[in-house]
């Protein structure tokens, strides 16, 4: 590994950095979201469904320019954040998380979303029959029959967040140490002609995306296992 730089290990860091936060974030912000969607009869289902699938089918690109137009000095999210004190979200670290929790927002969304409704109605019913509240019915119950949903949406969201490069190149530029993910840092590689130094890169993600994959795989019969209704 003695072929990578002091900036390719900082790009690396800076990834691995990224992933975790947004992933962990998603976790916590599209739980609700994915059982509101995975329970609702509101006829807002579809339109909101549609909205949290974008990421799925717009370029990266797109996604990317409308983020950095929103928040920048003359966007809405660019005003408030300045109003805040917050200064702009533009080429610094949480502008990228707020661009990475949009762009990765369906991969965790879809497999919660999915958990909850193989759960059906009985597990809550039971729970209700012994007297436990919502709240108690969902860390209780819930939360461990969804698991395998929980840790195919962490596992996507934070492989996702990896692999990023029109979105967080969009927003977040190319600063090293700041904005500079794995991503950015292998196409500067190749755009000055390094090829070897963009092989180690290249070739770890390639690594990463295939154990990303086996995992997934090894994971769906245990998900229809463990989501079998009581």
């Amino acid at each position: 590994m003695g072929t990578l730089s002091t900036e390719d290990w900082a790009a690396i860091a800076l990834t691995l950095k990224l992933a975790s936060v947004t992933t962990v974030l998603l976790l916590v912000l599209c739980t609700p979201l994915a059982w509101w969607l995975a329970h609702t009869s509101s006829r807002w289902k579809g339109p909101i469904g549609a909205v949290v699938a974008l990421p799925l089918v717009l370029p990266p690109t797109v996604i990317g320019f409308y983020l950095l137009v929103t928040m920048g000095p003359n966007g809405p999210v660019g005003q408030f954040t300045q109003w805040l004190g917050l200064g702009r979200l533009p080429f610094t670290f949480p502008g990228l998380v707020v661009g990475s929790l949009i762009y990765s927002l369906p991969f965790a969304v879809q497999p919660l979303q999915r958990a909850f409704e193989s759960l059906g109605q009985r597990p809550l019913e039971v729970a209700a029959t012994l007297g436990a509240s919502k709240l108690d019915t969902f860390f209780s119950v819930v939360l461990p029959l969804a698991r395998p949903g929980f840790i195919t949406a962490a596992v996507l969201s934070f492989a996702h967040t990896v692999g990023e490069f029109g979105v967080v190149l969009m927003i977040g530029g190319n600063i090293p140490g700041v904005t500079r993910v794995v991503s950015v840092q292998i196409y500067d590689h190749v755009e000055a002609l390094e090829y070897a130094q963009a092989h180690w890169l290249a070739g770890g993600m390639v690594v990463f995306a295939f154990v990303v994959l086996v995992l997934l795989h090894w994971l769906q019969p245990r998900a229809h296992r463990h989501s079998s209704p009581l």
